[in-house]
């Protein structure tokens, strides 16, 4: 009996750190990949609340070493100095009213958390709130951490351990980043301390970044030491954080996702994947109408999912050829897919353009990030790309909200690649990834009316920007999407924004 307590207690803290705990209606987060804290506060007011966007995950803030002689690199946030909040992004006052001003405007704050490791070795030695180390005696004292905090013996992980042994994945160094050990009763009080701080805060859950490099026993002593969310930030009495762990797992290797799920929620890397491949033309459209775990994708609880992030898309961890913003008609549609399939909890990236996969965000010549711009149009400038703010792209979150937690019925394909289905009788979207056009009366689950789609255009008043789509009846229309067009899909539904 007390056996089977423990077990359930067990699936119940798991189960707690799978809900995002979006504000009701909500249902999409969105990556501000190196984003600074007053400008996604502003972004939070000025687009994502009002657009029904669900939350962000923000880079680390927690103080990184800087790195100029690779030209202040988007992964030197990636190498840490301390747990003090001071990044280029800002410092923890305005951290904190980041996260106030986001929860206000509905929109939730995730944490990416660097607990793995801290800095590789570098001829530079200053970190952004004016830390230092002493590398060669693995010593931070900004935390402070000395040598017995991490593992020993000192090894690096080479390419063949990922097939045969996990003992050296979880405790040598990725990468020459100095591997902490979190068994280390001190070392997890500092974990938790730097976690539980931010939690107080007001942000909702964490990406546990390297998670796979790391005992899912000492991850679990981790989780279940964190506080609950804060009720003052409008979370419900009891609500435990949103965890994702970064497990990659394309099969093969020795350490596999599974052992992470009885924990927490995991990183999908196989969705964007596949998705990428299928709307890249490597697989039929009409094979997704068994999408989700028939695919070897995790259970729809665990997932956390995604077609590119800040890794995949500059080829890491990715094993093929991830869509992202660069390749713009196919990647729209595989974002569409996304958010218009119930599996998995979607996560958008918004990027800055970059052609130099090493390269980090838009600065000055003193290495402070440049803010985004918001021209006429609505998209960004100064060198970021805002994928969040194209109109499909933002479209298709409103579209997600509104078919809520609704499944998928009256699926529709010609057998190739021209797809079609409904969201209950919410909401409905086509596509067509053939070489002729898509002309066919199709079940759209929609009362009688007409409707803007919100592809191609907005609702203005009493018309719409773009096509318009007239619904019988029987709910039946006719659906028209040309090969020559700028999309590949058409979506409607009941919502204010289509429904004229």
């Amino acid at each position: 009996m007390m056996r089977v307590i423990v077990l359930l207690f067990g699936l119940g803290l798991a189960l707690a750190y799978k809900n995002p705990h979006y504000a009701a209606g909500r249902t999409t987060m969105v990556h501000l990949f190196e984003w600074k804290w007053d400008d996604i506060a502003a972004e939070c007011e000025r687009f994502l609340g009002p657009r029904g966007f669900g939350g962000i995950q923000v880079s680390p803030p927690n103080e990184n070493l800087v790195i100029w002689s690779a030209n202040r690199p988007w992964w030197e946030r990636y190498q840490p100095m301390s747990y003090r909040l001071i990044t280029r992004s800002g410092n923890e006052q305005q951290f904190e009213s980041m996260v106030r001003r986001c929860n206000a405007a509905g929109v939730r704050i995730y944490v990416d958390a660097i607990i793995n490791h801290m800095s590789g070795t570098w001829n530079q030695n200053d970190g952004t709130g004016g830390s230092t180390a002493n590398f060669g005696e693995w010593h931070y004292p900004g935390v402070p951490f000395g040598r017995n905090d991490f593992n020993w013996p000192h090894c690096v992980i080479q390419g063949n351990d990922y097939g045969c042994c996990p003992e050296r994945v979880r405790n040598c160094e990725l990468s020459g980043l100095k591997d902490l050990n979190q068994g280390s009763e001190y070392v997890r009080q500092m974990i938790v301390g730097f976690m539980n701080r931010v939690i107080d805060m007001g942000v909702a859950g964490f990406r546990i970044d390297a998670a796979k490099h790391m005992w899912p026993g000492d991850l679990r002593v981790i989780y279940d030491r964190l506080h609950n969310l804060n009720t003052a930030h409008g979370f419900p009495s009891g609500a435990r954080p949103y965890i994702y762990q970064e497990v990659i797992d394309l099969g093969g290797e020795a350490i596999s996702r599974d052992e992470y799920t009885s924990l927490a929620a995991v990183t999908e890397f196989k969705f964007g994947l596949e998705l990428s491949r299928a709307f890249q033309g490597g697989n039929q459209l009409t094979w997704l109408t068994n999408w989700g775990p028939q695919w070897g994708l995790l259970a729809h609880a665990d997932a956390l999912t995604f077609i590119d992030n800040h890794d995949n898309q500059r080829g890491h961890g990715a094993g093929g050829n991830i869509l992202t913003y660069k390749n713009a008609k196919p990647y729209k549609a595989a974002i569409a897919f996304m958010l218009a399939h119930p599996y998995g909890e979607p996560q958008l990236m918004s990027s800055f353009a970059f052609t130099n996969t090493e390269a980090g965000p838009p600065m000055d010549n003193s290495g402070n990030i440049v803010s985004p711009s918001i021209n006429s149009d609505g998209t960004c400038g100064h060198g970021w790309v805002c994928e969040h703010r194209w109109r499909q792209i933002f479209s298709m979150v409103d579209f997600r909200n509104v078919a809520g937690s609704t499944g998928l019925n009256d699926w529709w394909d010609n057998g190739s690649n021209q797809i079609a289905f409904c969201r209950g009788g919410q909401a409905f979207i086509a596509f067509n990834n053939d070489n002729w056009d898509l002309n066919q009366s199709l079940q759209t689950c929609l009362p009688a009316g007409t409707y803007c789609d919100v592809i191609s255009g907005s609702k203005s008043g009493n018309s719409c920007t773009g096509k318009s789509v007239t619904v019988g009846n029987d709910g039946r229309a006719n659906i028209y999407i040309a090969t020559h067009e700028l999309d590949m899909m058409l979506a409607i539904h009941r919502g204010d924004n289509s429904r004229l």
